[in-house]
């Protein structure tokens, strides 16, 4: 069977965020082959963009030539092309050689404001390479360039978009990254529009946005997905990719077309940490450590950002005697009470990603002070009514006060309690490894054993 291919026709990203190598990133994670033709050579980082260098019309014909003379591509996308001269070379190439799912993302501008395209390349793009395109996908500012109407509302929006698509485009999804509150993007094409509105998802405006949301449109129409679902499904995989940006220099951050393979990997890896524990912790028989509303642990993801990124145990850790049972397997997801401690833990240190709660006792405290664990606490009766009545932000509330009462995040944050509610120790590590170390300290030096 022969693979599902897709080419990229755009400019190279030394920084690695955005353009050909985004692309090749994302046709990845999309599981289509990736082939390239490269127009330009950027140098940027970071920071933006120092230097342009356009391949000449020939070395990008040369490349284009070889790609489409082999065998056809499912899909092709446009990114980068610099000038009128490339713009009007791979148009004509792409029109005689019958090229039908063509996804132009019309780049004329960098995200940190460097011109990427000349105003002559704009006019031919419109001209020669939109009335072969199946799909373009402008920014606010690009939509403004090629329709010539300045958008300020949703009614210009939807005005700028018919424009476009007089041009001879068979659809256009209008990218909403930029507008103020929600990112809606706009899709229209012959048949009807539609508003395809999502949350915000980062403060940032992280870089490579424009780039993996077209390749991945490009890798679902390889795929021989219809049109708006794979507009649709390249939504919600850009979503993904920024709630999983990279910050690899001193400017902006970049967005991660690799994170769902990497959230597989970093699953797999943190329930066999899990497994161990719990593995460790029947075999050391730490049963006296488990208060009465029994125990739980919870391990993180790397940046976790929601419940479903934290591991725990439905049902919690039981204990009979100094031996520990487990109800079920840990699930991601499966205690909302501990998932609230390990992310409002992570928003002061990301570092910091294990918690497990043992019993409160005056003796075990003294251990964990004898240890030189860093100690925190909080006061149930503090706690404000309206989160008192709000399930399952007690934890929440207690951990914030405790470690901003710190002044950073200690190794245990304990409460004395409160009506129907027992108190209790948190054991707090920056991973598995770490915790387990910890738990065994305390439980060694309570039954009487050598701290190791």
């Amino acid at each position: 069977m022969s693979e599902r291919t897709a080419l990229t026709i755009a400019g190279s990203d030394s920084g690695g965020g955005a353009g050909i190598q985004a692309d090749l990133k994302t046709f990845s994670a999309f599981g289509v082959f990736g082939k390239t033709v490269i127009t330009s050579i950027t140098s940027q980082n970071t920071l933006g963009v120092q230097a342009v260098d356009d391949l000449p019309v020939s070395v990008v014909e040369s490349q284009l030539k070889s790609i489409l003379e082999d065998t056809k591509c499912q899909a092709v996308k446009t990114g980068m092309l610099g000038n009128e001269q490339i713009v009007d070379r791979v148009a004509s190439l792409l029109k005689r050689y019958r090229v039908k799912k063509l996804v132009v993302d019309p780049v004329i501008f960098s995200s940190s404001g460097k011109k990427l395209l000349t105003p002559s390349g704009v006019e031919m793009m419109k001209e020669r390479l939109l009335p072969l395109a199946h799909l373009v996908t402008p920014n606010i500012r690009e939509a403004e360039i090629l329709s010539g109407i300045k958008i300020r509302r949703l009614a210009d929006r939807k005005r700028a978009a018919r424009e476009i698509l007089k041009t001879g485009v068979r659809a256009v999804v209008l990218t909403g990254g930029h507008l103020k509150g929600k990112p809606e993007d706009l899709f229209l094409d012959n048949t009807g529009m539609e508003i395809l509105s999502s949350e915000r998802l980062s403060k940032s405006d992280p870089h490579g946005t424009g780039c993996v949301f077209s390749s991945a449109i490009t890798a679902g129409l390889a795929l021989g997905r219809q049109t708006l679902p794979a507009v649709k499904a390249a939504k919600e995989f850009i979503g993904q990719a920024i709630l999983a940006e990279v910050v690899s220099g001193k400017g902006k951050a970049s967005v991660e077309p690799l994170s769902a393979l990497y959230r597989e990997r970093d699953q797999a890896q943190v329930m066999e940490e899990m497994k161990r524990a719990i593995r460790i912790f029947r075999e050391e028989r730490i049963g006296q450590l488990v208060p009465e509303v029994q125990t739980n642990i919870g391990l993180a993801l790397r940046n976790a950002k929601s419940h479903g990124d934290v591991l725990a145990i439905p049902g919690r850790i039981i204990k009979n005697g100094e031996d520990i049972f487990t109800g079920a397997e840990p699930e991601f997801g499966g205690s909302r009470h501990v998932a609230n401690i390990v992310l409002t833990v992570m928003r002061h240190d990301p570092e910091k990603r294990a918690v497990m709660n043992i019993k409160y006792t005056d003796e075990l405290l003294k251990i964990c002070r004898r240890l030189r664990f860093k100690i925190a606490s909080f006061d149930r009766a503090k706690e404000p009514k309206n989160i008192r009545v709000r399930e399952g932000s007690s934890l929440e509330w207690g951990t914030q006060k405790a470690i901003t009462d710190y002044g950073s995040v200690p190794d245990i944050i304990y409460d004395l309690g409160g009506i129907r509610k027992e108190e209790m120790i948190r054991v707090i590590a920056e991973d598995m490894q770490s915790l387990i170390g910890k738990i065994l300290a305390i439980h060694r030096r309570a039954a009487g054993g050598k701290l190791q």
